[in-house]
Parts: structure tokens; sequence; C-alpha cells
């Protein structure tokens, strides 16, 4: 394999890393608890700058679509807002927010269960660790490719000399 073609795959995956990277690490929203009961509150928290304006999360699932705005401001930071699950059937909704610069917040789930059924979990936090493993994984092939590169050519130039 030509050494610009390793070069070349190297660097497309260090500026897609890059790219991925940092808006997986910014892109967080969590739902606390994780289970609730019919009638519970749960609390939606996200990353979300404050100073960019609101948070919206958009509840989808078994019976809602609807958009909960928030301008409170989390305790580590973000907005939050509470939502209370009285009406809501029994089953798992998503959560996805849109921060108030248009970015992407993440995405997050929680259960809705019977009076007096599964006790209330911890908190759910959504798939986005999926973005940080690709982008993770692009970075360690792109390192990889480098540091073969960079061998080869220093094997080249021993034989040569």
């Amino acid at each position: 394999m030509k050494a610009k073609t390793v070069l070349g795959t190297a660097a497309v995956g260090v500026g897609l890393g890059t790219l991925l990277l940092p808006v997986a690490a910014l892109a967080d929203t969590t739902v606390s608890p994780a289970t609730t009961p019919v009638g519970g509150t749960v609390v939606l928290t996200s990353t979300c700058n404050p100073k960019a304006g609101d948070a919206i999360f958009h509840v989808t699932g078994p019976n809602r679509d609807e958009n909960v705005r928030s301008t409170t401001a989390a305790a580590g930071g973000g907005l939050s807002a509470e939502l209370f699950t009285a009406g809501f059937t029994l089953g798992t909704y998503t959560v996805t927010t849109t921060c108030g610069d248009g970015s992407a917040g993440g995405t997050a789930q929680f259960t809705v269960t019977p009076i007096g059924g599964a006790p209330a979990g911890a908190g759910g936090k959504g798939p986005d660790t999926g973005v940080l493993v690709a982008g993770g994984t692009l970075a360690a092939g792109a390192v990889a490719g480098g540091t073969y590169v960079l061998l080869r050519r220093r094997r080249r130039a021993s034989v040569v000399a």
C-alpha cells in the first residue's frame, strides 16, 4: 500500500474523529429516574448551554408527542425540566433534546410502569455512546495508520543506509 494512500486514510480518520468526539461529548441528555409509576415525576436534564437559549425536550411514546421547554438551570450545569407522568400510558418514552442554538442535545429513555410496579431506577441515558465509540474507533484507526507509515519509512531508511 502506498504511503500517500495510508496517510490520506489516516487524515480522513483523524478528521472524522475530531468532528464526532466533541459533538458527542457535549450532547448529553439524562432522565431520572429511568423507571417511574404512572403519576410519578421524571427530571429531564441536558448539557445544553443555558446562554444559548431554552432547551426543548421532545417526548414521544405510546400516547405522547409533546415538547417540554426548559429555562431552568440544572445543578451540575445545563438545563432541566420536570415531567409529571399522570395520564401517560404504560411503556417506554424517548426524550430528544434540541438546544437553544439548534444543536442536538442527545436522547434518553424512561419507562412508565403501573402504580406499585417496578422500583424506580437510577436514571436513564440515551444511546449517544455509539457516537463516542465511532469517533474513538476512527481516531484509533488514524493513529494506527500513521504509526504504521512512520515505522515502515524508518525500516526503508535503515535498509537503504
